[in-house]
């Protein structure tokens, strides 16, 4: 028996589409004293396909019952989809997130790769998916068919690309030259004694700066010093209460053996 055809709508209906990434070589100038140095600064992956690569796919379900999908891959380890399988509720659309994971583009090289997005009618009382899935009949089960493309960055996009890299490479250069020429200009404004000044100030601070952490490290050890003479007091006083203590329990058993003594001879007398 033919399957039925697909309720759910796919954009893209037929191709997969992963467009590369651009890659440009930008030149910074940097002033180093006197010096401007030219750095090499790659600010993009060195292949088309050295990074990841995101296309969507979009699912919408024109019916008025839910719908179970399932998306399929021939390539599982090159490509990450999420989500994976689902239900699209009634008269709803879901994006599917497809990233192309990176890898060594060979443009001789024709992609082979295919996507299948699989559904079905939910059932009126759904608790498992997955039992749903096992239990379907082949005829219950609808799928269309995507192929993936690979897409190069195109020449124009390449020229933008590159444009904005210069406007990028010339605004550092002149943020940094104006930096250098604020600079210049600053030191040729001070003459010798405004710059003996600053340094017998910088002096002066170190010196400060030095005599309050011998302070503090002072402050520190007397502290110490402090707890340890309390923690030692409070040692002896604990101990001359336990001397105290035990006099006390002496005298009362002494005490105690006296009045028995005496209640015995006392006892004697009488008899």
């Amino acid at each position: 028996m033919a399957r039925q055809d697909q309720v759910l709508l796919l954009e893209p209906q037929h191709e997969l589409k992963f467009r590369g990434v651009v890659r440009s070589t930008i030149w910074l100038r940097v002033p180093y004293g006197q010096f401007v140095l030219s750095i090499l600064r790659i600010t993009m992956c060195p292949g088309p396909f050295s990074d990841v690569v995101n296309t969507t796919l979009k699912l919408s379900n024109p019916t008025d019952r839910n719908v179970c999908f399932k998306v399929k891959t021939t390539a599982p380890r090159r490509y990450c989809v999420r989500p994976n399988s689902g239900v699209i509720d009634a008269g709803t659309s879901i994006n599917v997130s497809v990233m192309l994971q990176p890898f060594d583009y060979d443009p001789n090289e024709k992609s082979k790769h295919k996507f299948m997005v699989q559904s079905m009618l939910a059932p009126p009382e759904m608790t498992d998916m997955e039992g749903v899935w096992k239990e379907a009949k082949p005829d219950e089960l609808m799928d269309s068919k995507l192929r993936c493309v690979f897409e190069l960055p195109a020449e124009n996009e390449k020229t933008h690309h590159d444009l904005d890299a210069n406007k990028m490479m010339s605004s550092n250069l002149l943020k940094s030259e104006s930096s250098t020429l604020s600079m210049k200009s600053m030191s040729s404004t001070l003459d010798d004694g405004e710059v003996k000044k600053i340094m017998e100030e910088c002096k002066r601070l170190q010196m400060e700066a030095q005599r309050l952490r011998e302070e503090n490290k002072q402050i520190r050890e007397d502290d110490g010093l402090r707890m340890r003479k309390s923690s030692m007091m409070s040692s002896q006083h604990s101990s001359h209460s336990m001397v105290k203590e035990e006099g006390l329990s002496l005298r009362m058993v002494a005490l105690i053996v006296l009045f028995f003594v005496v209640g015995v001879i006392i006892g004697k007398l009488v008899l």
